[in-house]
């Protein structure tokens, strides 16, 4: 039976004392609050929110950062078209392969989104896996160094295993942290140090203290991003909804995704990716899939091993997307069963999303 890990907050309780309301409540007061759904790949959470916006009349905000790139399909496991039909999904397809995307924009185009959402008096619910998109529109980004372009194009041409070397040099601390086999992490933490000369982990401790106390908003001032959580669209300790599964019942999912997305043609889609830039593009190249396909194509290996290594480092995510969520996020946790479908996980679930968001049933 699924069901959470601890009781609901106060502070998102909808009950109330109705002789205090006043007649007519400020605009913000009726928005819907956004409802926050997380966990690792395959678990099941894109079902489950998608019979959730229907139940509840909500619109859905991707927060997944290769979900945002125009032509990652099959590998992404983006909703169908017949699923978008059914409900608004926002924050999806908003960028060509020769384009960059970050947390930053993530946050300044969930906010207009929630907006939106909300002035139609829906209720926006974000759903995904990139951990840092839930922490930067929950807690903001801080003040961080723009990406310098010249830089950043020599740090890629680097040898990783350079890049790590400096990096255990100058900043052990986040050595110590960082996932040493995500190049693009590894390069904008040396990216970082270079540009400020301070270690890149004192620095999101500045970062993660100077928005405590800061009002929403996003800003661009002398070449820094600043972005800073807003208390108008949601509440500053707003919990996120994680899924997770017992680790058997979460593999057989991957495994039978990871099937699905070769039959239904990954493989020719790569190759229609590596005509647009693809392989240009570092930071989609690392989508889980894709790269080893690309590597497929390449000669390094064949095509049952691809799919095999495809399955391995997918399980790797999912455990690496857990970990995340467990030690940064503000997370009530709900284990889901296999003998259960989306349908019945939602009713068992549904009025703890009712009692955290003020939703009505």
């Amino acid at each position: 039976m699924a069901g959470t890990s601890s009781q609901p907050s106060p502070h998102c309780s909808p009950t109330r004392n109705a002789e205090r309301e006043p007649r007519h409540p400020p605009a913000s007061i009726l928005q819907p609050r956004p409802i926050f759904i997380a966990g690792p790949t395959a678990v099941g959470k894109s079902a489950i929110a998608l019979l959730l916006a229907e139940k509840i009349g909500g619109e859905i905000i991707s927060a997944d950062s290769m979900q945002v790139y125009r032509g990652l399909n099959i590998g992404t496991a983006k909703p169908s078209a017949a699923e978008r039909k059914r409900v608004p999904h926002h924050l999806i397809d908003v960028c060509d392969l020769s384009e960059a995307f970050d947390a930053a924009q993530f946050i300044r185009l969930a906010e207009k989104a929630v907006a939106e959402i909300q002035a139609r008096n829906k209720t926006p619910i974000f759903c995904g896996g990139t951990g840092l998109y839930f922490k930067a529109f929950l807690d903001g980004l801080g003040e961080a160094p723009a990406t310098d372009a010249k830089l950043r194009a020599e740090l890629e041409a680097a040898p990783l295993e350079i890049l790590l070397a400096e990096l255990r040099e100058r900043d052990p601390a986040t050595f110590e942290k960082i996932d040493r086999q995500n190049p693009r992490r590894v390069v904008r933490a040396v990216e970082v140090i270079r540009l400020t000369g301070k270690p890149f982990s004192a620095q999101r401790a500045e970062w993660k203290s100077s928005i405590s106390n800061e009002d929403g908003g996003l800003k661009m001032e002398d070449g820094k991003t600043h972005v800073r959580p807003s208390s108008i669209l949601h509440p500053p300790s707003s919990p996120i909804f994680c899924f997770t599964r017992p680790p058997e019942d979460l593999h057989r999912r991957i495994n039978v995704r990871v099937d699905e997305m070769f039959r239904r043609g990954l493989v020719a889609e790569t190759e229609q990716l590596l005509k647009h830039g693809l392989a240009e593009n570092k930071f989609a190249l690392q989508a889980i899939g894709y790269r080893q396909v690309v590597e497929h194509l390449r000669g390094e290996r064949p095509l049952a091993e691809t799919i095999e290594l495809v399955k391995a480092r997918t399980r790797q995510f999912a455990k690496r997307q857990l970990t995340w969520f467990r030690r940064h996020g503000n997370c009530e946790w709900i284990e889901l069963q296999s003998d259960k479908t989306a349908d019945e996980t939602l009713e068992e679930i549904v009025d703890s999303f009712a009692v955290y968001c003020g939703i009505t049933r």
